[in-house]
C-alpha cells in the first residue's frame, strides 16, 4: 500500500522536473489549498505571464482538509524534497516550519516588500522569533450575523446574546445561537477568541509556558453557558462551519458565529431570509473590552529546498500583490492582506461589511504561535468537548498541564 501511495507524488515530481527541463524555462511549484473560484489559478498565469519568460509558476492543489495539507507538506519538506518552492501555509504553520528549518527567511527588499501595507495582526502570524517567515496571502475574520426579524439590535455581549436568545425561545421563535462546537480547531478557535477577549491568552508572550488564568475560566464558563442555555443548538457538539450555516439558512438559528462565507451562501439558498440578513461586530466578553475574534487565512513561504529561491521570492510577492488579492476577494471571497484593498470601491460593493472586518482584524488575535501548535489545539479541543461538559476551572487545569507537556516535547508532529 505504500508503495502505491508513493507513485502519484513521484508523478507530480517527474512532471514538474519534466516541464522545466523542456521548456528550459524554470517551473516554480507552488503548492496551496484546492480554489474552486479559479482565482489562484488567475494568479498564477498573472505572475507567469509578467515574469516575461523567467519563471512559470504551476499552481498545485493540496487536500481539502488542512491536515492533509499539512501531512503532504511535511512529509515532502522531511525527505527534502525541492520540487517545492512555494508553499501555502495556514497561518499556524510558520512558527513549525521556520523551527524545523523547512522553509527561508524574508530578508532584505523581498521583507520590506511584504511588510509594506500588509495588516499587522496577519504579519504576527508569518513572524517567529522576530524573524519573517512567510508572507500573508489572505486572512479571515469571524462576524455576528443574526436575523434582523427577530433581533432589531443586535448584541454587544455575550451575555446579551443568551438574553435574547432565552426570550425569543420563550415566544417559541428560532433562537439558536450557531457557533463551531465539534471536537476540531474551530472549538479551538472558539476559545481562543473568548480568551484574549478577556483579556487573555493560551501561552504567554515568549510563547514558554501557558498562561491562561482567570480569563480562560471566563472564556471556558461563557461556552458552557451557551453549551446548557436554550440558545444551544442540539447539533452543537458536532458542529462545523458549513453546519452553522446550514443552520441558520434553514430558519431555525437566529445567530451565528460564522466566516464572510455565509453571506454569499444566504443570498443563493435563501433570498427570503436573506433580506433580514444583518451582521455586526463579534460580541465582546464584557462592555468595557473589544472583541478580539482569532483570524485565518493563509500565508505564503519559500521552500529551504527550491532549486530556484529567489525567483520564488519574486513570485510570492507578485501571487499577493493588489491585483491578485482582489480577485482571491471578489471571486474566492478571501478577505485581503493588504491594508488599502478595503477601500477599494470594488471590494466596498461585493463587501458591504468590509468595515466591520477590517475593524476587526485591527483588533484581532491570533492563535498561540508555537512549533508545537498542533498539539496545544489538541489538548484544548479535546477537553473542552463537548461544551455541555466544561467545569470551567478544572478543565482549564487540564488544558494547562496538558499544553505544558506539549510545550516540553521535541519534534515535529506527523
Amino acid at each position: 500500500m505504500r508503495a502505491i501511495a508513493v507513485l502519484p507524488l513521484l508523478a507530480s515530481v517527474l512532471a514538474a522536473c519534466g516541464d522545466e527541463e523542456g521548456s528550459g524555462t524554470p517551473t516554480l511549484n507552488w503548492y496551496n489549498f484546492p480554489d474552486d473560484s479559479g482565482a489562484l489559478q488567475k494568479a498564477a498565469d498573472r505572475c507567469s505571464q509578467a515574469s516575461g519568460g523567467r519563471y512559470r509558476i504551476s499552481y498545485n492543489k493540496l487536500p481539502r482538509a488542512a491536515d492533509g495539507q499539512r501531512q503532504q507538506l511535511v512529509r515532502r519538506l522531511a525527505a527534502e524534497d525541492d520540487s517545492l518552492d512555494i508553499l501555502g501555509l495556514d497561518v499556524t504553520w510558520a512558527a513549525e516550519f521556520a523551527e524545523a528549518r523547512w522553509i527561508r527567511e524574508w530578508t532584505g527588499a523581498a521583507r520590506r516588500q511584504a511588510v509594506d501595507g500588509t495588516l499587522r495582526v496577519p504579519l504576527q502570524t508569518s513572524t517567529w522569533k522576530r524573524k519573517l517567515y512567510a508572507v500573508p496571502y489572505n486572512t479571515n475574520t469571524q462576524l455576528l450575523w443574526y436575523r434582523k426579524d427577530l433581533v432589531p439590535t443586535p448584541p454587544r455581549t455575550w451575555a446579551e446574546m443568551l438574553d435574547m436568545a432565552g426570550n425569543l425561545a420563550r415566544q417559541g421563535k428560532p433562537h439558536f445561537v450557531e457557533i463551531q462546537g465539534a471536537q476540531y480547531e474551530g472549538l479551538t478557535v472558539w476559545f481562543n477568541t473568548l480568551i484574549n477577549s478577556a483579556g487573555g491568552s493560551i501561552l504567554n508572550a515568549r510563547a514558554t509556558e501557558p498562561s491562561l488564568g482567570p480569563p480562560a475560566v471566563r472564556a471556558a464558563g461563557i461556552m458552557r453557558a451557551l453549551a446548557k442555555s436554550p440558545a444551544a443548538d442540539p447539533s452543537l457538539p458536532n458542529q462545523m462551519e458549513d453546519q452553522n450555516r446550514l443552520a441558520m439558512e434553514s430558519g431555525t438559528a437566529a445567530f451565528e458565529l460564522n466566516y464572510p462565507f455565509v453571506y454569499p451562501s444566504m443570498k443563493a439558498n435563501n433570498p427570503q431570509l436573506f433580506k433580514n440578513f444583518r451582521w455586526a461586530p463579534y460580541p465582546r466578553v464584557d462592555a468595557k473590552r473589544p472583541a478580539r475574534p482569532t483570524i485565518g487565512g493563509i500565508d505564503l513561504a519559500v521552500s529551504a529546498y527550491s532549486r530556484h529561491p529567489d525567483l520564488a521570492f519574486e513570485a510570492a510577492l507578485c501571487l499577493r500583490n493588489r491585483e491578485n488579492q482582489l480577485t482571491a476577494a471578489l471571486e474566492g471571497g478571501l478577505p485581503p492582506t493588504l491594508r488599502a484593498l478595503y477601500d477599494e470601491p470594488a471590494f466596498m460593493k461585493e463587501y458591504p461589511f468590509s468595515r466591520e472586518v477590517l475593524a476587526a482584524l485591527e483588533s484581532a488575535s491570533v492563535r498561540p504561535i508555537t512549533p508545537v501548535y498542533q498539539n496545544v489545539s489538541i489538548a484544548v479541543s479535546h477537553t473542552l468537548s463537548p461544551p455541555s461538559g466544561i467545569k470551567p476551572e478544572s478543565s482549564v487545569d487540564t488544558i494547562g498541564e496538558q499544553i505544558d507537556d506539549a510545550l516540553r516535547s521535541e519534534g515535529v508532529i506527523p
